[in-house]
Order: structure tokens, then sequence, then C-alpha cells
């Protein structure tokens, strides 16, 4: 079997760094189609931090992509100090990456809090795991 090499998890940090720009992107657009509709003008957003609905999903996706992923950011840069990168934790980075795209897609296309809830489940179980295997890894010889 050939050796895992460590870089290979910086694959889903660069998708998600990718995917944050995007939503930003994202964001700034609905707001701009919002205040051209006039639905909303400049100074309610920077003032009374008012969000139509077409935008406001975005934005609170956006706000989540800087909660639980940040325990992501730390754990790679753990992986990296200790020389702990496993195909295991790879294949992980990969299921809570694309864990956060489908939850994005959930939240913005309706109020089914359920759903939104199990796919949040899978890749907060994702990370969950890649932190147990990195203990594990880690604290074994005790």
């Amino acid at each position: 079997m050939p050796a895992v090499s460590p870089e290979w998890i910086l694959l889903p940090v660069f998708g998600h760094l990718v995917w944050i720009f995007i939503l930003f992107v994202m964001v700034s657009v609905k707001r701009m189609q919002a205040t051209k509709a006039g639905s909303l003008s400049i100074d309610e957003l920077a003032h009374n931090g008012r969000e139509p609905e077409q935008s406001r999903r975005w934005a609170r996706n956006l706000d989540n992509q800087f909660q639980v992923p940040m325990l992501f950011y730390a754990l790679v840069a753990l992986l990296f100090a200790t020389e702990a990168v496993t195909a295991a934790q790879i294949a992980l980075a990969w299921v809570f990456l694309l864990g956060r795209i489908v939850h994005t897609f959930v939240q913005i296309s309706g109020d089914n809090v359920t759903l939104r809830g199990r796919v949040f489940t899978i890749n907060f179980a994702a990370l969950a795991l890649m932190w147990l295997v990195f203990f594990y890894s880690r604290l074994a010889f005790l």
C-alpha cells in the first residue's frame, strides 16, 4: 500500500476555503440584488442589521463556516505538527467538507431543520471521529 502524503489533507482544507469565498460572493450578490430591488437600503443593512430573506440564509450559512470548521483547521494543524496524517483522516476530512457544502444547500433552500440537523450531524461526526482518531493515536501509549 503506498504511503499517504500528508499534503493530501490540504485538498479538503483548500476546498473549504474556496467554499467560504464563494459564500462571501453570494452574500454580496444577494445583498446587492436586494438594494437594487428596493427591499433593502444600504443604510438599513449597515446600521440596523436588517437582512432580507434572500441574503439572510446565505449570510447565516457563511457565519456557520466560522464555527465548527475552526475545530477542523486546528486539527489539521495538529495533524501536520505531529506527523499524524493518515488515509482515514484524509477520508474523514473529505466527508467533513462535503457535509459542509450539502449543509449550505439545505440551509439556503428552505426551513427543513430536521434535514439540516441530519446533514450537520454527518459532518460533525466526521470531525469528532477525526479528533478521536488523533487523540487515540497520540495517547495510546498511556
